[in-house]
């Protein structure tokens, strides 16, 4: 079991993300608060990063690639602002775009709870596991792995896409859903909230690495790493991996869930698009980029990509997608443990020619 020391990467980051949050919630409603823009950028990509941390759990440390993470963030997603539109409903008596559109006079039947938000939640957090939970399963029961598991995953997310473009499923179609204007009873769209979500965002991200680095730190996340390295060695001392495997995959199924709840009430409108296959495969590059099987690498990896992606958004769009292509060219010939070799490359090489040189030195007669 390895130990977290004060001065590691892991708990430098989240004592970072910490005094970034109290610096924001200790400044809000004064002349140096953030603008809107950034406190709203700050925290979108907290919730990017929490998403990368889901998928670095089951690749980096369990050796699955998932290319379909994307439909649990959605389905997080979409549970919250279900709720915030019902909600802003019995608070405001304004019916959704989505409604009038249809010509509905009344939410659909499933909708009956969705003002209160224990019961959401509860609602996300059992049918993200029914989802993960009967396709890992399967999956995992029936071995299938490596790159059949990816097109598999990427193939269940188009197929959930593809169903939520439909406008008589009654989650806005392919115009999605918008319109929230309370949260818990307080307005949407004030600095003060804005502020709020981001620090919210913030908290979690923080939680969740402390978490997940506990547990791959843990026995459990021993296992993991054998799972990883030699399953089938593994199967044969008698481990059982087949539910470890389905532990894992949950797990990660529900931390992407909560990263897009705490995405969309910032984002204000949730639609098929983040359904698309597009976004599964950038959640992969992000963890690349920063390096799988180290958390910090794909909090810093999240970061880096969705920050210039937001710069080159506004600056230059029609040059992002040839930036990403060669960010992924370099890290498959050239950093195939992402930012990590960077960092080996710069501080690790220099130690060891030390310890070299003193090993030398002290074989010397």
């Amino acid at each position: 079991m390895s130990r977290i020391g004060p001065t590691s990467p892991i708990v430098l980051l989240i004592g970072l993300i910490i005094l970034v949050a109290m610096a924001m919630a200790g400044l809000a409603g004064t002349e140096f608060a953030l603008s809107r823009y950034l406190a709203n950028a700050i925290g979108q990509l907290a919730a990017f990063a929490v998403l990368a941390i889901s998928l670095d759990l089951i690749w980096g440390y369990l050796g699955i690639l998932s290319l379909g993470h994307g439909l649990f963030f959605a389905l997080g997603g979409y549970l919250m602002a279900m709720y915030l539109l019902k909600h802003s409903f019995e608070i405001t008596a304004t019916v959704p775009d989505f409604l009038q559109f249809m010509g509905w006079k009344d939410f659909p039947f499933y909708w009956a709870g969705f003002e209160f938000f224990p019961y959401a939640l509860a609602v996300a957090v059992v049918v993200t596991l029914l989802v993960s939970g009967i396709f890992g399963y399967v999956s995992f029961r029936s071995r299938v792995g490596g790159v059949y598991f990816a097109i598999i995953t990427q193939a269940l997310v188009y197929v959930a896409m593809l169903l939520m473009f439909r406008n008589d499923t009654g989650f806005g179609g392919n115009n999605g859903m918008t319109g929230f204007t309370v949260l818990f009873g307080w307005p949407m769209g004030t600095s003060g909230m804005i502020t709020a979500l981001a620090v919210a965002s913030l908290l979690v991200l923080a939680w969740v690495l402390l978490g997940c680095r506990w547990l791959v730190g843990s026995r459990f996340g021993a296992l993991m790493l054998a799972t990883r390295d030699d399953e089938t060695r593994l199967r044969t001392m008698g481990y059982e991996t087949l539910r470890l495997k389905l532990i894992v995959w949950c797990l990660s199924a529900l931390i992407a869930m909560l990263a897009g709840m705490l995405y969309v009430p910032q984002v204000g409108i949730i639609n098929p698009r983040v359904l698309s296959p597009e976004l599964s495969l950038e959640i992969a590059v992000w963890v690349a980029i920063g390096g799988r099987g180290h958390l910090v690498g794909a909090v810093i990896g999240a970061l880096l990509v969705n920050a210039v992606k937001f710069w080159l958004s506004s600056a230059a769009p029609e040059i992002w997608p040839f930036i990403l292509s060669g960010l992924i060219v370099l890290v498959v010939l050239v950093f195939p443990n992402g930012l990590m070799d960077i960092a080996k490359f710069k501080f690790v090489r220099p130690m060891g020619a030390k310890r070299l040189a003193a090993d030398l030195g002290e074989s010397r007669p």
